[in-house]
């Protein structure tokens, strides 16, 4: 049950983390309405094959973090700052009218989904952020073998993520600008939340 546990957490923490319309979730899109099907689930594939590896360096360094008390405190305190950026982010995304790109180049969609996955700079912290705070509560065990449990979940959910935008690729296109303003005001909600209630466990 507790294998389940670390999956489900993975997939949530990676659904949720990336269900705001961003690079690789339009560019899934893209590729379903201009290409197909098929080359948009390969793209997705790649995409979350690099996830796979995010959230295992994340991983990583999160063990080394919880099993040093010292340093967890102070990332808790460093913790609630990234909440309220990550919060002030998603507001700001927002705000910001989603711009489309109707050009798709051609060439090997897999590949293309790995090498855009890889330059997705936010992904490793958030991993990391997340786990450390599941970790610090008690949710997730970061060791082996629980942790691959974790990253298998978060690379599934980063899949199911993507393949929610292509299965619904048509209705999406229709409505982005409506999904990304609520999608990131709740985003930016989330964050703001979690930061007030980390501040507030700190001080108490």
């Amino acid at each position: 049950m507790i294998y389940i546990l670390h999956v489900f957490y993975g997939i949530t923490m990676a659904y949720f983390g990336l269900i705001s319309p961003g690079m690789l979730n339009m560019t899934v899109l893209k590729i379903r309405l201009h290409v197909g099907k098929i080359e948009s689930i390969k793209f997705a594939l790649g995409a979350a094959v690099i996830v796979f590896f995010q959230s295992g360096i994340a991983l990583f360094f999160a063990e080394f973090f919880i099993e040093n008390p010292k340093v967890i405190e102070i990332l808790k305190t460093v913790g609630v700052f990234v909440f309220f950026i990550l919060a002030g982010f998603f507001f700001f995304l927002s705000r910001k009218k989603v711009e489309e790109n109707n050009m798709i180049s051609k060439g090997n969609f897999f590949i293309k989904g790995l090498a855009m996955s890889s330059v997705n700079m936010l992904a490793i912290p958030f991993y990391l952020g997340i786990s450390i705070y599941l970790g610090s509560e008690n949710k997730i065990i970061i060791e082996f073998p629980y942790i691959l449990f974790f990253i298998f979940g978060a690379s599934m959910g980063s899949f199911l993520l993507f393949y929610t935008y292509i299965f619904f690729a048509k209705i999406i296109s229709k409505k982005i600008s409506f999904i990304a303003i609520n999608i990131n005001i709740i985003l930016s909600l989330l964050f703001l939340s979690l930061g007030i209630f980390t501040l507030v466990k700190l001080l108490s």
